[in-house]
């Protein structure tokens, strides 16, 4: 098996507020299977998978009878969990991403670097607070702890847009094209990209 075949990893998580089992490919073919109780949630997971190329199987129970948080909020710590460990040592990835996408009126930009420093910053002003049930600040719950647990720096800024389904989905997208560059291997890089030799 190659080192690309290899960067994929699940993780089962169960708390008294949630149930999740999930299971993440760097090197996919942009397939999902999504089982969620927040329907908006699988939609925008299923653009990053695609965009991004990356295999994404979901399975998640939650108590949606309080509200989505705990549910969003866990999945982007199992998806922040199974991308660290699919990527191990980091050797040969670029490391670094900037990726602008538009969806329609909206534009929406995503800044990584797989850097092992835990950072996140977020530029966004919706004009709806929902999208049917979803909360809009969900989105920044799911971001944060995706940056916390895969510990990588993640910078998402939507510049405008008018309609706030449009604004996400710019956001997904462009995570998924933005995540799919930092983590792709460059045959040029000996090693790991840093200087100090490790990341």
């Amino acid at each position: 098996m190659t080192e690309q075949a290899m960067r994929e990893a699940s993780v089962a998580r169960k708390t008294n507020e949630t149930d999740i089992t999930l299971k993440f490919a760097v090197d996919g073919t942009g397939q999902s299977q999504l089982e969620t109780d927040v329907p908006f949630l699988n939609h925008m997971l299923d653009l990053f998978a695609k965009h991004g190329q990356f295999d994404l199987t979901v399975d998640a129970k939650g108590d949606i009878d309080i509200d989505d948080h705990h549910t969003v909020e866990d999945i982007g710590i199992c998806l922040g969990q199974t991308l660290r460990e699919a990527l191990g040592d980091k050797r040969g990835i670029k490391r670094y991403a900037s990726v602008f996408v538009p969806m329609d009126e909206a534009l929406a930009q995503v800044v990584i670097d797989v850097s092992n420093r835990p950072h996140f910053e977020y530029r966004a002003q919706y004009p709806s607070s929902q999208v049917g049930s979803f909360s809009t600040e969900l989105v920044h719950e799911f971001l944060w702890k995706l940056a916390l647990e895969a510990r990588i720096t993640l910078h998402v800024i939507v510049h405008y847009g008018q309609n706030t389904h449009h604004m996400i989905e710019a956001v997904f997208k462009a995570l998924g094209r933005a995540l799919d560059e930092a983590t792709s291997i460059d045959p040029r890089v000996q090693g790991v990209p840093s200087t100090k030799g490790v990341l």
